[in-house]
């Protein structure tokens, strides 16, 4: 596996890191839309993500697994000695009304992880000009800012997932999450500050160091700086709660309208800024307001619950649903910016309580490049 430092990787030429530089010159990483070989999770096991609620979260993620196997296939990662027929049995019976699951199409991998965020601790799969044709990056990972214990087995995912199906990885010694970036495929990244340019994850890197990181990794020519995430989020602002690439030109955005909600001042930042960028190919940006959905119930801080937080599958879109009058507005509003998809809402109240949603507990293995 090859290693990059923060400054080797920055540097223009020389030596080993350069090579490696030239083989990644070439790679850009797909828009989630873009065809996908399959789809990963890992099947929840830390209790102490859900306090209170893991009896519920096994049966909800089934759930995501069977949807996402009725559009490709999906490699569920699962601790050393995990039941595997039980696992098979419950994504079998689990499908969304109207959705035929395909337990064919439903592998497993024993890979011991620390927790179930795939989207932050997996890798992040390109397609490269050059020879072997993919690539899978794997980043540094410091549990989101150092904010939880060291979790070993998280950090040595994304190379040991790669390696389970055969995909050389490369790994970039910088402190990134999947969720922290969301791309166009066309050059155009969208990030949010309060994230990428906190201290607790790259203490000395500047924007436009992160920036050259970010175009010589991803092939991402523009970085589009959104302000910061929504409330509840233990990981700083993650941009998949608040704003994704819907196609070329188009983004998706949480909105608000109302002063009252904790996130109004944040989130109309986001959209004045969204509705006065260009892409990396000179399109001004059309913007599908999402509405956010009500906030639940019970005591202490709302879980960080956001329509955003949706996954795109072949042919489809899973949405999350949080069983309040907002959840048909956000679908009709996906089905209207999203012609020729399936609208697949999926239930995402208790998978909210553990701070993420389906696109965090998602990765898309991207097919390769004809």
């Amino acid at each position: 596996m090859a290693i990059l430092s923060d400054a080797s990787f920055l540097k223009a030429e020389g030596g080993g890191a350069g090579g490696l530089r030239l083989r990644l010159a070439g790679c850009r990483m797909p828009a989630e839309w873009e065809p996908h070989l399959a789809s990963y999770i890992i099947w929840p096991h830390n209790p102490e993500t859900w306090p209170g609620r893991f009896a519920e979260i096994a049966p909800a993620f089934a759930q995501l697994a069977a949807a996402i196997s009725a559009f490709e296939p999906v490699r569920v990662v699962v601790q050393p000695g995990a039941d595997l027929q039980a696992i098979r049995q419950m994504i079998a019976e689990a499908a969304p009304a109207g959705i035929p699951a395909k337990p064919e199409r439903v592998e497993f991998a024993e890979i011991p992880s620390d927790d179930s965020w795939v989207r932050d601790t997996g890798p992040v799969f390109v397609n490269c000009a050059n020879a072997p044709g993919q690539l899978a990056l794997a980043w540094r990972f410091n549990a989101w800012g150092g904010k939880y214990p060291d979790f070993a087995d998280d950090a040595a995912l994304a190379a040991r997932l790669a390696a389970r199906w055969g995909v050389e990885a490369v790994r970039l010694d910088l402190v990134l999450e999947g969720g922290a970036i969301e791309v166009d495929g066309e050059g155009s990244l969208l990030a949010t500050e309060s994230c990428l340019l906190n201290p607790n994850r790259n203490p000395g890197l500047d924007r436009a160091a992160l920036e050259s990181y970010l175009h010589s990794a991803l092939g991402a020519r523009k970085v589009l700086w959104l302000a910061g995430g929504i409330r509840g989020d233990d990981t700083d602002g993650h941009v998949d709660e608040v704003a994704r690439f819907i196609g070329p030109g188009r983004v998706a955005a949480a909105y608000t309208d109302d002063p009252r909600d904790p996130n109004y001042g944040v989130l109309a930042e986001n959209l004045a800024r969204l509705c006065a960028m260009t892409d990396a190919r000179g399109r001004q940006l059309a913007v599908v307001r999402l509405p956010m959905p009500h906030p639940a119930e019970g005591e202490g801080q709302p879980p960080p619950a956001s329509y955003a937080n949706f996954y795109f599958v072949n042919g489809g879109v899973l949405m999350p649903a949080f069983g309040c009058p907002q959840d048909a507005q956000a679908r009709a509003l996906l089905e209207g910016a999203l012609p020729g998809r399936r609208v697949v809402e999926i239930a995402a109240t208790d998978l909210a309580l553990g701070l993420g949603g389906i696109h965090c507990l998602t990765q898309q293995h991207p097919a390769p490049a004809a």
